[in-house]
């Protein structure tokens, strides 16, 4: 069961094979077995995940089920969920219960019929590529422990990757999905910006952030996109679009598929056994009839700068609102009000968050907006010209989706600039609002190495089919840890 596929299981709960109260004690029982040597998540409620099993399972029971009813996954602690604890990998939120659900939850949970394990540990407030930033501590790679799985969706990857849960949501706002879903050896989707509804998402950068699938296979992804997409009135980002299927076209052909590889993608600064694995996936697609067109984003090396201004900025704003006052964590003793403020905010942000904080107040700050945020902005707009003009002559484009496999917990704490480089291949997609994926296709030294695939606007389903068809071929996505049994 614990190698199933949501189909599968979803089969198996149809035709009464197992219960989702038996589903659920399973998942459970391995986080409760597995899950300190992993880190992978921060707040596990037993009784709460049986109790909305036992509902799933009264659902089933009365014929009012869907294709995901019933089926465990794990919430990154992003998402706010009523009665749960929703950190955001902080101390300033370590003790926040929620009261509402964010959306993705209340579809996800409240009217799909999925049951919540619980909450996956993350970088703090999403700010981070390796996920040792938490508040709670540094999540482990299932694949060698003494590795880190990527950030800021670290906790879910690694969950999905030990078999802790058949499947998992994410958010990516330079990469967070789609760099530990390839360190950790999984399929992850961020979808184009606007079509998973933000409310109840905390915010990091606005302009940025975005909800995803986190699973095993794209056929997985696609299913719990399915749900998580949609319209939401109360997101005023939020796209309004008809609803659609995205494993519509899982099966189609790839024959006549124009692939795209970025001449940028493909120079110096890249592993060898990461491009050598990239290589092989560009041979296996053309065996399933797609064809390689040389393209180039010329500003895609501006896309690190650019990120690390916008993203700050935006950054230095949402957070503003955690000062002690409203909720979450008070600094114990202070003087005065200013006192409290600065007591608070010291006491309750890590390093990792005071800097772009920082960073992000020095960048709007008068006299450098103009110099700093308004040239990133334009920058922004290069980028995603860029695309738009790559997407004339190829379908999708492809390259790496991250310059190394998984590297060790420390080894680039000490450097935040090389830190930040482990997304260089994520950001462009971000700043442009594209949909874009990764997939497992090989491994490097033993670990997991993941291909990248970029889509134009709302071509989630194209970018889906294309994962599928190479997952049909391939058997990287079903690869799973020695270690852990």
């Amino acid at each position: 069961m614990i190698n199933a596929s949501l189909k599968e299981l979803s089969q198996a709960l149809a035709a009464k094979q197992v219960s989702s109260v038996e589903l659920t004690t399973l998942f459970l029982d391995r986080i409760d077995r597995l899950n300190p040597q992993i880190n992978a998540f921060v707040t596990v409620d037993r009784d709460k995940s049986l109790k909305a099993a036992a509902v799933a399972d009264a659902r089933i029971a009365a014929g009012q089920f869907g294709p995901l009813t019933g089926i465990p996954l794990a919430q990154k602690d992003i998402f706010c969920a009523e009665g749960w604890r929703t950190t955001c990998g902080s101390k300033m939120l370590e003790n926040f219960v929620a009261p509402y659900d964010a959306t993705v939850v209340r579809k996800l949970e409240g009217e799909a019929g999925m049951v919540s394990l619980g909450k996956t540990n993350m970088d703090e407030f999403a700010m981070g590529s390796s996920n040792e930033n938490s508040y709670f501590g540094a999540v482990k790679n299932p694949w060698a422990l003494d590795r880190v799985p990527g950030g800021s969706s670290g906790g879910s990857a690694a969950a999905v990757a030990a078999r802790l849960a058949p499947i998992a949501t994410g958010t990516d706002t330079g990469g967070s999905i789609r760099q530990p879903a390839s360190m950790c050896g999984l399929t992850g989707l961020k979808p184009t910006y606007g079509v998973v509804s933000r409310y109840g998402m905390i915010a990091y950068a606005s302009s940025l952030d975005q909800g995803g699938p986190m699973g095993r296979s794209a056929e997985d992804c696609a299913l719990l996109l399915n749900v998580m997409a949609g319209f939401d009135e109360r997101d005023s980002t939020s796209l309004e679009r008809p609803a659609e299927d995205y494993a519509r076209d899982l099966e189609q052909p790839l024959a006549g598929l124009r692939v795209g590889l970025p001449k940028e993608f493909f120079a110096a600064g890249c592993d060898a056994g990461v491009m050598a694995a990239v290589q092989g996936a560009i041979r296996e697609l053309e065996k399933l009839g797609a064809t390689m067109v040389e393209v180039s984003l010329p500003n895609s090396h501006l896309s690190v700068p650019a990120y690390y201004v916008i993203a700050p900025a935006e950054a230095s704003s949402n957070l503003s609102r955690y000062d002690g006052v409203r909720y979450g964590y008070r600094a114990p003793e202070y003087g005065n009000l200013d006192d409290m403020y600065m007591k608070t905010r010291a006491q309750g942000f890590g390093a990792e968050v005071k800097r772009r904080i920082l960073v992000g107040a020095y960048v709007l700050s008068h006299g450098y907006y103009d110099a700093y945020y308004l040239q990133a902005q334009r920058i922004r707009r290069l980028i995603a010209n860029d695309f738009v003009a790559a997407f004339n002559d190829c379908d999708v484009i492809l390259g790496p989706t991250a310059p190394t496999t998984a590297f060790r917990i420390g080894e680039k704490s000490s450097d935040p600039v090389q830190m930040y480089l482990s997304d260089i291949y994520t950001i462009a997609v971000n700043l442009a609002g594209l949909p874009g994926m990764a997939l497992p296709c090989g491994f490097a030294d033993g670990l997991p190495v993941g291909l990248q695939l970029i889509g134009n606007y709302f071509a989630e389903a194209r970018l889906l089919n294309v994962a599928h068809r190479f997952q049909q071929a391939t058997d990287w996505h079903t690869q799973q840890p020695a270690g852990i049994a």
